[in-house]
C-alpha cells in the first residue's frame, strides 16, 4: 500500500464535517428551476458540501460564462475543457432566477476566462446591472477571477457597483506552484487592494486549509489581507472533490478556526468567517450584514 493511500485511510472525515441532508421539496424545486433556466451554479460544479443546505433555503451561487475553465487549479472540481462563446442571454436568466428565488442577496461567480481580452469583466458588469435594474432591493456580491491583473477589467466591474467584490487568494503563496500554478499571490492581493483604493465597495477574500499549509502561513495571509483593508475574510476546510485531486493533508479542528477568527479580529479585520464548512459564498448575506 502506498504512503498516500495509507495517509488517506488514516485521515477519516471527522464528525464535524459530516453533513446531514435536509428533507423536503425545496431542494428539488431549486435544482429544477436552475435546470429550467439553463444556469450553472458553483454549488453543484464545485461539489460544495453546503449545496443541500443552501438549495433547501432557496439560495444558490450562480456560475456564469460556462461550465469549463481556462485554468486547472489542483483543488478545484471545475475542469478545463471546451470553452463556449459567452451567452448574451445569461444575465437575463440570472436576474430571472433572482426573482424566482426571491433573493435579497445574490452571489455571482464565474469560471476563469483567460481567452477573453477582459476576462469576462463586461459580462459580469452586465449581469450586475441587470439584477440592479430589475431587483433594486437585492444586494449583489461578485466572486471574480484575477483578470490576469487587467486594471481596466477590474474597473469595468467596479463601475457596475456591486455591493461586494470577492477574490479568493485560496492558499498561502508557498503552495501556489502546486495548488494554483496559473495564478499569482501578489497579483491577487493587488486586485483586492485596488478595489479598496478605487471604490467604496466592500472587498472580500478567502482561503482553504488542509492542503499542506501551516498555521503560521495562515496567519500571514490574514496579515496580508488586513494590511490592504480587506473587509471580509473567509477560511474553510479543503475537502477533496475526487481521488484525482490532492489529498487532504490535515483536518483542522473547529477550535483552530476560532483562533483564526480571533486573530483577524485582533488585527482589526472587520469580519472573519472561519469554520470547517465555510466557503467563500456560504452565508454571504449574513457576513455582509455584520459589517
Amino acid at each position: 500500500m502506498s504512503s498516500e493511500k495509507s495517509s488517506e485511510k488514516y485521515l477519516r472525515i471527522p464528525p464535524w464535517l459530516r453533513v446531514k441532508l435536509p428533507t423536503g421539496r425545496t431542494f428539488n424545486n431549486t435544482s429544477k428551476m436552475l435546470e429550467d433556466l439553463n444556469l450553472n451554479t458553483v454549488c453543484q460544479s464545485a461539489k460544495c458540501p453546503n449545496c443541500w443546505d443552501c438549495f433547501s433555503r432557496k439560495v444558490a451561487t450562480f456560475l456564469i460564462m460556462g461550465s469549463n475553465c481556462t485554468r486547472n487549479c489542483a483543488f478545484c472540481n471545475i475542469a478545463p475543457g471546451r470553452i463556449d462563446p459567452l451567452d448574451a442571454d445569461e444575465p437575463r436568466r440570472v436576474s430571472e432566477a433572482v426573482k424566482r428565488l426571491e433573493l435579497k442577496y445574490a452571489v455571482v461567480t464565474s469560471v476563469t476566462r483567460d481567452d477573453l481580452s477582459d476576462g469576462g469583466a463586461a459580462h459580469f458588469a452586465e449581469t450586475i446591472e441587470r439584477i440592479r435594474a430589475e431587483h433594486p432591493e437585492c444586494k449583489v456580491e461578485v466572486l471574480i477571477p484575477d483578470f490576469k491583473g487587467n486594471l481596466d477589467a477590474l474597473k469595468t466591474v467596479i463601475a457596475a457597483k456591486p455591493d461586494v467584490i470577492n477574490h479568493n487568494v485560496e492558499t498561502p503563496p508557498a503552495l501556489y506552484p502546486e495548488i494554483r500554478p496559473q495564478a499569482d499571490y501578489r497579483q491577487s492581493l493587488e486586485l483586492i487592494e485596488r478595489v479598496k483604493q478605487l471604490s467604496e465597495i466592500h472587498a472580500k477574500s478567502g482561503l482553504m486549509v488542509g492542503l499542506g499549509e501551516t498555521d503560521d502561513q495562515v496567519y500571514q495571509v490574514i496579515n496580508d489581507l488586513a494590511a490592504i483593508n480587506c473587509d471580509i475574510i473567509t477560511i474553510g476546510q479543503y475537502m477533496r472533490p475526487s481521488k484525482a485531486h490532492p489529498a487532504v493533508k490535515r483536518y483542522v479542528e473547529p477550535s483552530v478556526f476560532d483562533k483564526y477568527a480571533e486573530y483577524g479580529q485582533k488585527i482589526s479585520v472587520p469580519h472573519m468567517f472561519c469554520a470547517p464548512l465555510v466557503r467563500s459564498s456560504f452565508n454571504a448575506a449574513e457576513a455582509f450584514d455584520k459589517l
